[in-house]
């Protein structure tokens, strides 16, 4: 098993560190006690979703030979009401320019959900997962 370390910092922050050194912050909003100085756990799985498809959306047009000029993932959720909140509805919107056809950027997006990306498969477990795109 790898090892990776979250210290706490102080009132609600916290700071993820992996093995070779590289961090990453956590805080709470305000209105629930923590500085808002950082995503919350639960945003963070959030970006790590569009970031895990965007990064293979990027590599697959890429290898498709029509490269995207830039790319942003619009994220929108459901949460249960009672705890544990897990995430039950996400949808996640792709805004992408450039040169792109439309059928490309729809097969990388279907490659990623499907295939490649392994938040993606995880959060599946307790969330409809939804995709869309738009090209600018």
């Amino acid at each position: 098993m790898t090892k990776h370390v979250v210290t706490w910092d102080g009132k609600r922050r916290f700071t993820g560190t992996t093995p070779d050194g590289r961090a990453g912050r956590f805080d709470i909003p305000v209105d629930m006690g923590g500085d808002g100085t950082a995503p919350s756990p639960m945003e963070a799985v959030l970006h790590a979703l569009a970031a895990c498809s965007a990064v293979d959306v990027v590599a697959i047009l890429e290898k498709m030979r029509c490269p995207a000029d830039s790319l942003r993932v619009d994220i929108e959720f459901e949460r249960a009401e009672r705890h544990p909140k897990v995430f039950t509805k996400i949808q996640l919107k792709y805004v992408v320019t450039g040169e792109v056809p439309e059928k490309k950027l729809e097969r990388a997006i279907k490659l990623s959900s499907e295939t490649f990306c392994s938040v993606g498969a995880m959060l599946g477990k307790t969330a409809e997962i939804t995709h869309e795109f738009v090209v600018d």
